[in-house]
This record gives C-alpha cells, structure tokens and sequence, in this order.
C-alpha cells in the first residue's frame, strides 16, 4: 500500500511544485527501487514488506503503466499527424504597398501566406466586450488585418480598468470603451473597417451576430455568455469563448454546426451565486487577460485561414500561477437545450 501511496505522492508534488512531465521520471525511479526491494533475497526485510506488493506484482503494475503511456504518446502522434483540411479558395482581394509590407511577415508564413492574408481581409468578426479578454484580442486582430471588425460593449473606460484593459488610456476614462477601442485600432490599422455598437448585447440585439463570419466573447458574466452561444447556434456562427479569474484563463471554440459542442453543451448549468465570481469580485492578475486573449484571437486567425488545427472538441486551460497548461477534449450532448447536439 505504501508502495502505492508514493506514486500518489510523487504526482500531487509534482503538480504543486510544477514539474510537468518530469514527475514521471521520479516515478519510474521509484518504480525501480520498489522492484530492487522486492527481490526475493530482499523481501524479508522488513522495509520490503512494509512498502508491500511481490516483486512479479511491481512488474506487472509497471508493464501495465508502461502500455499505458505507450497508448497515450501513440494516439498524440497520431493526432499530430493528422491531415489537416485544405482552406477553401482565397477571396478575390487587392493589397495596396503599405498592406503587402505591413503584412510581409504574414505572407512568408506557409500555412498563412497571401491566400490566407486575402482571407484575413475579407472576414467580419464580431468581438463582445472590449475589457480585458477584449483588448488583445481587438489589438491583434486589427493588427493582422482582420477587414471588418465589430464590438459590442455597453460599458464606459473607468480607472479601474487600466490595470488590464490594454486597449484603453487614462486620457480616454469616461469614453464608452467601444469608441476608446476603435480609436486604438484606428490608430494601429488604418487599412480596417472597424464598427462599434455602444449597446448591451440583449435578445433583440443579438441579432447582428448574423452578420459576421466568427464571434468571439471575452465578456465575464454568464447570462451574457449562454446569450452570445444561442445566437452563435442560431445563426451557425463558430464562437471562441474565453473567460479568466484571479490566475487561471479557459479557450475553447463551439461550433455545432461542424461538428463541435456548442458552449451549452460544455457548461449545461449556470454556476451558482459565489462559486464562479467575476474579476471583480475575485481580482485578476494584470498579464493574464493578454494571455487568454491573445489566445483567442490566435485561434480566430487560424479558423480563418485554414492553418493548423483549432480548438474545436477540445478546451485549453492555462494556471499562469504555476505556469501549467493542460487540454481536455470536450463533446456534443445530444440532449443539449440549445443545438441539440446537431452536426
């Protein structure tokens, strides 16, 4: 039993003090000295019986673990390795000279180059909230081009915000923060349409979600975020949702309409009072709404452009406190309220 306590042991340190994947070389370590003291010239001792198991039971235990590991590292290459799905044609679009040169480092990327930069230019995307999550995530994507981008936000720049919310000044506190963002953007981008909706998303306005391409919600309350995910699902709009409190930030992107769960599906129920409370309540560390945000808007440039393989099924979850970063797949529920589980 002791034996196998020490395994428990070795994890939960090497999770407090973030040791990643090293943990698994302090097992094997243990793993061998427990098998050295099982040995049967060994097993009178009374520290062998103590740390219990013969030594064919530690044998087998580690056989086991190493088929285990053998499993899970082969269905990561696997998963590495799969096609990924060839972008649609790129849109007919003209660059003027400052674009091709604003944009070079762009155009030399393979999986982006000038197709996917047309792309970038010709897409409309929707971004709820201009706080935290929304300011990174404006900020690059106006500086990648993006050709049309909205933002709703019924809020007003107060002091407060400065601490995270990059996008704003302290020369803009009191300006409602979708006009300071489409100021930022402006003046980062001419070349970009931007359209600000100084309004709370309600029902009625959640309409305008048909309009764009790809909606991504940075907001921190979640009436707002089972709103922005039903009108995503009604109007078949892929939706990369984020959310951040005090150390740790989540990325996903919903789109039932190609085969991914919808936010609905993931998060059926809406937490109580308390237990999921806003960064105002609960406070947030400065860097990491640029870091979840930066995230999003990676993922909105990706789902764009076709490049690499996005986070549809699948959850990103970032401890910046430890600095650890985990995936966990995510799935349809066919009984869910909101898509149904529709493909």
């Amino acid at each position: 039993m002791i034996g196998l306590l020490g395994f428990v042991g070795l994890w939960a340190l090497g999770r407090w003090r973030g040791w990643g994947q090293w943990w698994l070389v302090a097992a094997a370590l243990w793993w061998a000295l427990l098998m050295g003291l099982s040995l049967p010239y060994l097993s009178s001792l009374p520290i062998a019986r103590l740390l219990g198991a013969t030594f064919e039971g530690w044998l087998v235990f580690g056989l086991l673990a190493a088929v285990v590991l053998a499993y899970r590292f082969g269905l990561r290459l696997l998963h590495r390795r799969k096609p990924v799905e060839a972008p649609p044609p790129a849109p007919a679009a003209t660059f003027r000279e400052a674009e091709l040169d604003r944009y070079a480092r762009h155009i030399i990327l393979r999986e982006i180059g000038g197709p996917g930069q047309k792309r970038l230019k010709a897409a409309k995307v929707l971004v709820v909230g201009a706080g935290g999550l929304g300011s990174p995530v404006l900020l690059y994507l106006a500086a990648a081009g993006v050709g049309t981008i909205g933002v709703i936000d019924h809020d007003v720049v107060e002091g407060s915000n400065l601490q995270r919310q990059v996008i704003h000044t302290d020369g803009r506190i009191g300006m409602p923060k979708v006009f300071s963002a489409e100021a930022a953007m402006r003046a980062l981008n001419p070349f970009i349409e931007v359209r600000p909706y100084h309004r709370r998303l309600t029902a009625e306005t959640a309409a305008l979600v048909g309009e764009y391409d790809l909606v991504l919600d940075g907001t921190d309350d979640f009436d707002t975020r089972y709103l922005v995910n039903r009108a995503c699902v009604a109007a078949g709009v892929p939706l990369i949702s984020g959310a951040i409190t005090q150390w740790e930030g989540q990325v996903s992107l919903f789109d039932p309409a190609r085969g991914a769960p919808c936010y609905a599906c993931v998060f059926p129920v809406k937490p109580a009072a308390g237990l999921a409370p806003t960064c105002a309540e609960a406070g947030v560390a400065a860097p990491l709404p640029g870091i979840i945000g930066s995230l999003m808007a990676m993922e909105a440039v990706k789902w764009v452009t076709g490049a690499g393989e996005t986070l549809a099924g699948r959850m990103l979850i970032h401890d910046a406190l430890y600095m650890e970063t985990r995936m966990i797949g995510v799935k349809k529920q066919a009984d869910c309220p909101v898509c149904g589980g529709a493909h």
